[in-house]
């Protein structure tokens, strides 16, 4: 048996949300949304999804946002997205620099923390891990 990769990330809103989600995630980070299986759409929720890339966001009664534990994703032009970003009215937050990567922490419509990060040019990419 071997772990092979990551299928999807999936998120947490709470119930009623689709349409904040839908903004941010495909409006802001330009990820088209995919459709749910009939079965699974029911449950409310939306699912994020372009090649590899998949974020599904599903509900959650008891809806409380992840502050600490976040996916991190590698984007290109990270100055542009940031922008948009401020424009849309998310505030965008500063970590410690992490070598090879330039890198900005942002909030989803529901509080969910997500890691921004474009290698620097050059960089040696790496698989170390963060906090």
């Amino acid at each position: 048996m071997t772990l092979v990769a990551i299928d999807h990330v999936q998120l947490a809103m709470p119930p009623g949300g689709e349409d904040a989600a839908r903004r941010f995630y495909g409006d802001v980070l330009g990820l088209p949304e995919t459709p749910k299986p009939e079965h699974l759409a029911r449950r409310g929720g939306c699912w994020f999804e372009d090649g590899g890339l998949k974020i599904h966001l599903g509900v959650e009664a008891d809806f409380r946002p992840a502050r600490k534990a976040h996916p991190g994703l590698l984007v290109s032009n990270l100055p542009a997205l940031k922008a948009k970003l401020s424009d849309g009215g998310f505030a965008l937050k500063d970590d410690e620099p992490l070598e090879g990567y330039d890198r900005i922490y942002v909030d989803d419509p529901f509080g969910n923390r997500i890691e921004l990060l474009e290698p620097l040019s050059g960089a040696r990419k790496t698989n170390e891990t963060h906090a």
